[in-house]
């Protein structure tokens, strides 16, 4: 099993719900008004009048069989439109309850 962290301008939000169902994955667990900034030439996304976006972020664990095509799709997401930005990270799981 493999935990992938999600982050994402929230104008992405339908994007990555859909691309979970069209996956197949409906688990995950999910922040709204995620603050940040990305560490090549990404922006500030504070929610303020100077950076005024924000983020969200998800977490879906899935089958290691999964995450290619989830980041696979991801990929397609980011080179659709990489102004707006997503990224995504992946952790292990050792064990689950």
């Amino acid at each position: 099993m493999k935990s992938v962290f999600i982050a994402y301008n929230q104008a992405n939000t339908e994007r990555v719900e859909y691309m979970l169902d069209e996956l197949g994955i409906r688990g995950f667990t999910y922040w709204e008004d995620v603050q940040g900034r990305g560490h090549i030439d990404g922006t500030p996304h504070r929610g303020t009048h100077t950076w005024p976006e924000m983020n969200s972020a998800m977490l879906v664990v899935v089958d290691d069989a999964q995450v290619e095509p989830l980041l696979t799709n991801i990929r397609k997401l980011d080179k659709r439109n990489p102004e707006v930005g997503v990224r995504a990270f992946v952790w292990n799981i050792e064990q689950m309850v």
